[in-house]
C-alpha cells in the first residue's frame, strides 16, 4: 500500500479521524495506534453520554504526563471540568518523547472513581506504564476536588489485572476494561465499595474476549463507515 493510499481518509466520527492504515492495523497483529484508541473511548463516549463520565483522549493524557509548566496546566485541566466526574479514564502511553508522534510502545489504563476517592491504574503487562500512571496522577490529583473526609484521592496498583499473551494487544486490553468499567458504572448497584469493578474486569477480560475485541473494532468501523456512505448517497 503506497503513503497516500494509508494515509486515506476513510471515517470521521466525532472528533476523530480515521485512516486506511488503521484498518491494516485491526487486520493484523500489530500494537494500536493513538487513533484507533481514541476512535474507540469516543464511541464508548457516545454511547454512555452520562454528565459524569470522562474518557480523556490518549494525546491529553499523553500532554498532561509531560507538561512542564503548571500554569499550563490549569489553563487546559479546568476546562475539563475534573472536579464533577464520578468517572474518568486516561489512556496511558510509555511514550516520554514529545517530538515523536504516537511514539511508545505500551498502552495502560487509569481509571478515576470519586466514590472512592481512588485512581486505578489497570496494566496488562505488570507495572511496566507505573512510573507515567503516577506522574499523571500527581498531575491531576489537585484537580479532581477533594472527597467528603477532605483527603485527595488514593493511587492503587492493581497487581492482578489481566495480563496480554504477547508483545502487541496492550491498547485491546485498554479497550476491553475500559468498556467493563463504563458498563460497571451505569449498570452496577455497586453495593461492594471494595470491589468496585475489579470482579467485572475479571470475568469479562478475558484472552478470547480481547482476541476478539480486534475483529469487533474492524467491524464496528466498517459498519459505520457503511452507514456514512448510505447517509452522503441520500443527501
Amino acid at each position: 500500500m503506497g503513503k497516500s493510499e494509508a494515509d486515506e481518509k476513510i471515517l470521521s466520527y466525532n472528533d476523530v479521524v480515521l485512516r486506511r492504515s488503521d484498518l491494516d492495523i485491526l487486520s493484523g497483529q500489530y500494537f494500536l495506534n493513538d487513533r484507533i484508541i481514541e476512535f474507540y473511548l469516543s464511541y464508548l463516549s457516545s454511547g454512555h453520554p452520562s454528565q459524569d463520565i470522562l474518557l480523556v483522549p490518549p494525546s491529553i493524557a499523553f500532554w498532561i504526563i509531560q507538561c512542564p509548566v503548571a500554569e499550563a496546566m490549569r489553563d487546559f485541566l479546568d476546562p475539563l471540568h475534573l472536579s464533577d466526574k464520578a468517572l474518568v479514564l486516561f489512556p496511558i502511553n510509555d511514550n516520554d518523547n514529545v517530538s515523536m508522534a504516537e511514539g511508545g510502545s505500551h498502552w495502560s489504563l487509569l481509571a478515576y472513581y470519586r466514590n472512592a476517592n481512588l485512581f486505578v491504574h489497570h496494566d496488562s503487562c505488570r507495572s511496566m506504564n507505573a512510573s507515567p500512571a503516577k506522574k499523571l496522577y500527581k498531575a491531576v490529583v489537585g484537580y479532581m476536588g477533594l472527597s467528603e473526609s477532605g483527603s485527595k484521592a488514593r493511587y492503587l496498583e492493581c497487581t492482578d489485572s489481566p495480563r496480554q499473551k504477547n508483545g502487541y494487544d496492550c491498547g485491546l486490553y485498554v479497550t476491553a476494561i475500559a468498556r467493563v468499567i463504563c458498563d460497571w458504572h451505569v449498570n452496577s448497584n455497586k453495593t461492594d465499595a471494595n470491589d468496585l469493578w475489579f470482579s467485572a474486569v475479571k470475568e469479562q477480560v478475558t484472552p478470547s474476549a480481547v482476541s476478539c475485541m480486534r475483529s469487533d473494532i474492524l467491524a464496528l468501523i466498517r459498519d459505520l463507515m457503511a452507514r456514512h456512505s448510505e447517509h452522503a448517497k441520500c443527501e
